[in-house]
Formats: structure tokens, sequence, C-alpha cells
């Protein structure tokens, strides 16, 4: 059943969000910071049962420098520099075990599965923690000191995320030249933002992002993550400007201004996680080149599989 807007409508909209004065000193600030304080990442080789790919564990300076986890893959016997693909994860999971997401490295590419802080408890383990209080929360991370920028959960996240590409550039093995970054839903946020702040990444892979166009789709959908800032304001009643303030800072269409490598978006027209009027928000706000992948009959599964076979294929062109 379609929740959102429909077509034309749907493909004519277009993101009301107002962005803060000092979006782009915030985030050059804030990307500094975790710069300075952060060293090379540290590499360990971890042993396993696969023949086909190695893997390594690596920890890497994230916002202020706190250390984030993540899995390095690439193809066993494989000596040369390879392009790299960073890939993000969905709300509540975490990076898993060395042997899990083996798509990217068997498909030639050095990949780093970063972990999301806090997260990783859901339906996948995850071994990075979030070390900031941040005062009251509505159940998840969605609401953690969303009544300030400064303090918000997203803004480390997000930082988590651009630095990633950072690390991975320094990861032995790497084409420092060819950067692609990929996700769905929360990861699909973390690679828009990515995309925006990151230096010079080749392609960018967006699958149902989440964190677009929010301050719609709080209104539009009951379904966690964003009902999590519903139940908050429901309890914090006076709080609502300032929680829509924070939220402007890390909303994906505001990235998405800012973007400018080659991008591939997908959209589920069923989706009442993600709604589809928010990621067409984000496509259309998107400043390089671009494709909407249409999902008519999918909820927030999109295309799944053939999502992942295609942004296999959209990558390679990029990169090449």
């Amino acid at each position: 059943m379609y929740l959102d807007l429909a077509e034309p409508q749907l493909w004519a909209h277009t993101s009301a969000l107002v962005e803060p004065d000092d979006f782009d000193d915030f985030w050059a600030s804030t990307l500094a910071e975790g710069r300075a304080a952060s060293g090379a990442p540290q590499v360990r080789r971890v042993h396993t049962p696969l023949t086909t790919v190695d893997v390594w564990d690596v920890t890497f300076g994230g916002f202020g420098g706190d250390p984030v986890r993540a899995w390095y893959r690439r193809p066993a016997g494989v000596d040369a520099d390879l392009p790299v693909v960073v890939q993000f994860i969905g709300y509540g999971g975490g990076r898993g075990e060395p042997t899990d997401n083996l798509l990217w490295a068997s498909a030639g590419y050095a990949h780093l599965y970063v972990d999301s802080r806090g997260q990783g408890s859901g339906w996948s383990r995850g071994d990075t923690p979030d070390p900031w209080g941040t005062g009251p929360q509505s159940p998840g991370v969605m609401t953690r000191g969303i009544e300030d920028p400064s303090t918000y959960y997203y803004r480390r996240l997000l930082a988590d995320a651009a630095l990633a590409v950072d690390a991975a550039r320094a990861l032995p093995g790497v084409d420092p030249d060819r950067v692609a970054v990929v996700g769905g839903s929360q990861g699909g946020a973390m690679a828009l933002a990515a995309g925006a702040l990151a230096t010079d990444v080749g392609a960018v892979v967006a699958h149902v992002p989440f964190l677009c166009d929010v301050a719609r789709a709080i209104t539009i959908t009951d379904a966690k993550p964003f009902g999590e800032v519903v139940e908050y304001l429901r309890v914090h009643r006076d709080t609502d400007e300032r929680v829509l303030r924070t939220l402007s800072y890390v909303d994906g269409v505001a990235f998405s201004r800012r973007g400018t490598a080659p991008a591939r978006f997908a959209v589920a027209l069923m989706d009442p996680v993600v709604p589809p009027s928010t990621v067409v928000a984000a496509h259309q706000a998107w400043q390089g080149p671009k494709e909407l992948r249409v999902w008519r009959y999918n909820g927030h599964e999109a295309g799944g599989p053939v999502d992942d076979r295609e942004a296999v294929e959209f990558v390679a062109t990029a990169l090449a």
C-alpha cells in the first residue's frame, strides 16, 4: 500500500529544509577536531576459514578521536592496490563477524565495513561504544543528545562516516584515488554525509536512505527510528524548535546539496520506515550525476539482492 505522495506529485517533491547558517562551519570544525585527535588506523590480520577473502580487524579514529572498529576485507592473493568500498550499516546493526558481508571483496574490491558506535545489539553484533553521555532519550539512539547539535548522536556517527574515508585511504593495498561509499537505510544516510564531507569520493550508493527531509518524515510515519523523535516530543513538549534545529544539521538533503560524485539512489514506494518522498527529496537535491532506482511494490527491503548487484555494476563504472 502506498503511504506517501501519489505520482506525479512524488517525483516533483522537493524539501523545504532551511539549513542553519553555520552548517558548513559546523561540519568543518567537527571533522578538523576528529582528524587532529586521530592517528593512523590500526590493522591486525584475522585468521578465518575463508580461502578467497582475507580479513583484517581495523580500528580508526572517528569523532573526537574515539576508536571506531571495522572489518577490512580484500580478495585473497591479490597484491595490487585496489579501489576501496567503504560500507555503512543500517539502524541497530554492527559490523558482525569477520566472515560476513563478502560481496564487495568477492567482486574484487578492497572493502571497509564500518561499525556503528553504540549500536550492534539489534540484528548484528557491534564492537564500538559511544562514550558520550547526553541526557534523556527515547529507546534507541535517534534522540540521544537531540536538543543540541553539538551533543547529538548523529553528529558523532556521521563524523565517523566521513573519517572512515580517510582511514580507508590509509589502508595497505588501497588505491586512494578510487573510493566509493555505500549503504542502505541508516547506512545510506551515512553514505550521503560521507559523499558530501569527504574529499574526492568517486561514487555514492544510498539505498532507501534514512535521515532525509526529517521534518517531513516525522509527521508522515510513526515507524521507528523516525517515530522515536515523535515519542520524545510527546514527553518533552516544549523542545520541538530545538529538536528540529538539531536535525537540520544532519539532514541528508543538506548533504545532497553539497554532493557532486556520481550517485545511485534506491527508493521503495511502499516503504513505511523511510517515506519515499524523503528519498526523492535527497535525490532531487544531489548536485552530481545521479540515478534513482524505483521499487514500486517493495517496502524497506527495496531491491534487496538486485540492488546489491546493480550497486556493484554502478561502482565499477564510476570508479573505472
